[in-house]
């Protein structure tokens, strides 16, 4: 087993970072041939998913609605006012897990993995395990 935090730089109040690249490079560094990668973000207004990378579009679409889904100025009672970005973490998820196999993690043709930023900008961790 080993595990590795990622630091992840957010630039914006809402954003989706693709971080593929960096957990596959911990697998190529550690000489993963087989096994799983947990990923977990220790964050609660924050969060990490798996979507479509070949259009960026669809990150700007997905935080699009998360917006108009949980707007950020209703009547909330957390006296920090983000209780729209702790809405969304909850509902993102703040784990992922994928499959490695022949060194390579098994991801969909057009899929990626994303660190959402929900309450930036920020100097965010993501930590990957791997068994």
């Amino acid at each position: 087993m080993y595990t590795e935090k990622i630091s992840v730089s957010t630039s914006s109040a809402e954003q989706m970072i693709d971080v593929t690249d960096k957990i596959q490079g911990i697998i190529n560094k550690q000489r993963i041939e087989e096994g799983t990668v947990f990923l977990y973000v220790p964050h609660t207004t924050a969060a990490v998913t798996i979507n479509e990378s070949a259009d960026p579009n669809v990150q700007s679409d997905i935080i699009a609605s998360l917006h108009r889904l949980i707007p950020p100025d209703l009547d909330y009672r957390h006296f920090e006012g983000n209780s729209d970005a702790h809405i969304k973490s909850s509902l993102i998820g703040c784990n992922q897990t994928i499959l490695i196999k022949n060194k390579r993690l098994v991801l969909g043709t057009w899929q990626a993995i994303f660190f959402c930023e929900f309450d930036g900008p920020r100097n965010r961790n993501l930590i990957v395990r791997i068994q």
